[in-house]
């Protein structure tokens, strides 16, 4: 970033003791000694900004898990009583576990790289020189100067001030900027919002205000999302269901195996495996991670994990129009001047002297300068700023005073015509013939009235139009048909005036464009609001705080809204929105306040972004279901042969097949697959909805062909745990059968290469030994093959009847 008025020469060196008691300091700034003193004595601003995860806590918090212990000792108990073969399910867990390790890692390798990249770059005065440092290499006493849109670092006392006002409401709730002189003090975690200046630091580190909060709110967490609670609360109950189960499971095949012990441990290994849903939590994290990655191949930053599993709730698209539906530049299209304006070269001059003085221009504001630069010469010395007032997006009119040639002194403003002219003006229609053409127009008016006076703009004489063009982005018309395909509003609101907005979103197609509306107009009744804000798709004229009031008069009506913006004025309303969407050019506190930055400024990835997060919580949704089937059969298998004191039907070696087959390796495709699907609340009702009936039919079915089995032929176990491996499978694989729906190639392929594989193991003599698995009796087999189609027939009822016509699938 470049402060204009940082290129003028620092003042002269002089002490600055500031407000707090501190050592005086030069006004030009440290010395290069004077940094390394203060860098060797520790005080320097040591808070991380946004880090993500080291890999020894991604490795711990992937290894040390309760279900990895649980697994853990299982499969030593295995090791000693042996076989091998029915330890797999231990390498299954390792293999897990790498996998998981590996793309988190990868993940925040992106996260960091793409976090160094959109990370602020303060400018500070040393040697009497402006330079950029590192937000962690400010130290101590630095002179930190400051923009309109800039974040404060840390906090300190303003040394220099021209019109600076800054934005403490993040902080303190007060929602009016506050307008800073020399001496006074500010807190790191504010932002400028108009004009420019220069403190001195005076708290760095972890004594800033507030920066043990941001440093803490800033991590990448996947914590506090409605995904991770329902499937924390699911695992929660799995476990106070595991122990009694497992308790229970160990006595009864004690009693039933009394005479091999190895048998018995075997088997009640064998039903406490597949009662851990091990897998679930490491796809979520997964999915997660690979989300992150993908976003991250588009420059898409995601600062906090919880905005992809956002990006799949969201409904309404809150868009700025300035940055985002067009792009940031604009061009002088014509100075149109008014009745008895005078000489139009005045005019330009007056234009050019007032866009030199603005310390931080706007977009606006440049196009001004480059259309008409300031003079030089003999002609600068004829106009000389005595006070200037940047722009304000609360004003929405910036202005200065100026001594000017021939000795008189006047205020110059130049904004938006409808706030500085009277209703019924008669410049006003033609402002709204060329607003309706989707032209950008602002006025330019003289008074004698001072800028610190309480309305400068009285007596304003209007002089002049400015007509500016506004750039679209070409790809904004294609984006917002994207979301209007998926059932997403897109509203936009911005600063502009009403039928300016209006004609720039007709222009794009965007629905309801032609009914724009001026907030100025905006009823202050909460109900009122909402209803307004659900039914008018464009918002002119609209004030930061108007921003942050639609943003949540929407999401009172239930809707999960995500906002994208580019300037100081989108911070409060990209704060308070469910998802913040900046653009990587956009000011430093949009940046640091958003949980998404689209580093390359384009409008176009959104699309991506929002089909990213429903992938990632679609899919999660659709596997967690297959994981939670397991659990529910296998503790009722359990239960069953306790109160039956039957031996358990499977050896841990089948319940890895099994597992593999059926959840395991399925669920790893379909957890990557796409999935355009709007997420919605209630993920635990949903998944259950499912799980529990087809776990209670997979479980039934199961042990009823096991039990008729054992009915016909008590002495040969091999023979009856292959008739209940069969039956089980074939409900699985129904199970899976459904949970794939809708059918693409790629899943029936899928499907069919997972029976194709068991298939194998049944024919092929070394994997059927290795598996010990042996269809002896015909009549057992096809007892177990009806059993299963009856159960499959059930699952579709259940299916068609329970869970697609639930109370939320409409």
């Amino acid at each position: 970033m470049t402060h204009p008025a940082a290129d003028r020469p620092a003042p002269d060196s002089g002490a600055s003791a500031g407000a707090t008691g501190l050592a005086p300091v030069r006004r030009g700034g440290l010395t290069t000694a004077e940094v390394a003193e203060r860098v060797a004595n520790g005080q320097v601003n040591d808070v991380p900004v946004r880090s993500s995860r080291s890999v020894k806590e991604i490795v711990r918090a992937n290894v040390f898990t309760r279900f990895n212990a649980i697994i853990g000792v299982l499969f030593a108990v295995i090791l000693v009583v042996g076989p091998i073969q029915d330890g797999l399910f231990g390498l299954v867990i390792v293999a897990n576990t790498a996998i998981g390790i590996i793309q988190e890692v990868r993940a925040k390798r992106t996260l960091d790289s793409l976090a160094l990249i959109g990370e602020a770059r303060p400018e500070v005065r040393r040697d009497g020189q402006v330079t950029q440092v590192a937000v962690a290499e400010i130290v101590l006493d630095d002179t930190v100067l400051l923009g309109i849109g800039d974040k404060v670092i840390v906090d300190g006392a303003v040394t220099e001030a021209e019109g600076l006002e800054i934005d403490e409401s993040l902080l303190t709730g007060e929602p009016d900027p506050v307008l800073k002189h020399p001496g006074d003090l500010v807190m790191s975690g504010s932002f400028v919002v108009a004009g420019a200046g220069a403190f001195t630091a005076t708290k760095v580190g972890r004594h800033a205000y507030a920066a043990r909060l941001a440093e803490e709110a800033s991590r990448f967490t996947l914590v506090k999302s409605e995904l991770r609670t329902g499937i924390d609360t699911i695992l929660r109950f799995i476990t106070y269901l595991l122990i009694p189960t497992a308790l229970g499971l160990v006595i009864s095949q004690w009693s039933v195996e009394h005479n091999d012990w190895r048998e018995a441990v075997r088997r009640t290994v064998a039903g406490i495996v597949p009662m851990v849903p091990e897998g679930l939590v490491l796809l979520t994290s997964v999915a997660f991670a690979i989300g992150v990655i993908r976003l991250g191949r588009k420059q898409c930053l995601v600062q906090e994990l919880p905005a992809i599993e956002g990006l799949a709730r969201v409904d309404t698209v809150c868009l700025d129009k300035t940055g985002t539906l067009t792009e940031g530049g604009m061009d002088v299209l014509e100075l149109r001047a008014l009745d008895d304006a005078g000489d139009g070269e005045r005019l330009r001059r007056a234009l050019g002297v007032m866009a030199a003085a603005d310390a931080r221009p706007n977009a606006s504001m440049r196009a001004v300068l480059d259309a008409y630069p300031a003079p030089e010469g003999e002609g600068r010395e004829h106009w000389r700023v005595l006070e200037a007032m940047p722009f304000s997006s609360a004003r929405k009119w910036s202005g200065v005073q100026l001594l000017e040639p021939g000795g008189a002194e006047a205020s110059w403003l130049l904004g938006a015509p409808d706030v500085l002219l009277p209703t019924g003006h008669p410049a006003l229609a033609e402002v709204d013939e060329l607003g309706g053409q989707g032209l950008r127009v602002l006025l330019l008016g003289r008074t004698p009235v001072p800028l610190d006076a309480p309305d400068p703009a009285k007596d304003l004489r209007p002089l002049a139009l400015v007509v500016l063009k506004q750039r679209l982005r070409p790809d904004a018309a294609s984006t917002l048909r994207y979301f209007e395909q998926q059932r997403v509003q897109a509203k936009v609101i911005s600063g502009d005036s009403a039928v300016s907005v209006g004609a720039v979103a007709a222009s794009l197609e965007l629905p309801g464009a032609e009914h724009p509306l001026d907030a100025r107009t905006l009823p202050s009744d909460p109900e009122a609001l909402a209803d307004t804000a659900e039914r008018t798709s464009v918002f002119g004229r609209v004030t930061p705080q108007q921003k942050r009031e639609l943003v949540g008069a929407l999401q009172s009506r239930g809707h999960h809204v995500a906002m994208t913006g580019d300037g100081v004025n989108d911070v409060l309303a990209l704060k308070d929105a469910d998802i913040g969407v900046a653009m990587g050019s956009g000011s430093e506190a949009t940046r640091a306040v958003a949980q998404i930055v689209l580093l390359d400024d384009s409008f176009a990835t959104l699309p991506s972004v929002v089909a990213e997060g429903r992938r990632v919580i679609g899919n999660i949704e659709r596997v967690a279901g297959l994981f939670l089937v397991k659990t529910v059969y296998s503790v009722l298998l359990a239960l069953l042969v306790v109160f039956t004191q039957l031996p358990y039907p499977f050896l841990p070696r089948h319940s890895t097949l099994l597992s593999s087959l059926t959840i395991g390796i399925p669920a790893f495709f379909l957890a990557l697959a796409p999935n355009s699907e709007r997420a919605r609340p209630g993920f635990v009702r949903r998944v259950l909805r499912l799980a529990v009936p087809g776990g209670v039919i997979a479980g039934a079915a199961t042990f009823t062909a096991y039990a008729l089995a054992r009915a016909d032929h008590a002495t040969d176990l091999k023979s009856d745990t292959s008739v209940a491996t069969l039956t089980l499978f074939i409900v699985a694989m129904w199970v899976l059968a459904i949970v794939a729906r809708p059918y693409t190639w790629w899943r029936v392929l899928l499907i069919g290469a997972m029976c194709g594989a068991f298939a194998l193991v049944m024919v092929v003599p070394w994997l059927s030994n290795f598996f010990q698995l042996q269809l002896i009796d015909s009549r057992d087999v096809w007892t177990g093959v009806a059993i299963a189609v009856l159960a499959g027939l059930l699952l579709e009822v259940v299916w068609r009847f329970f869970v697609t016509r639930g109370p939320d699938q409409a």
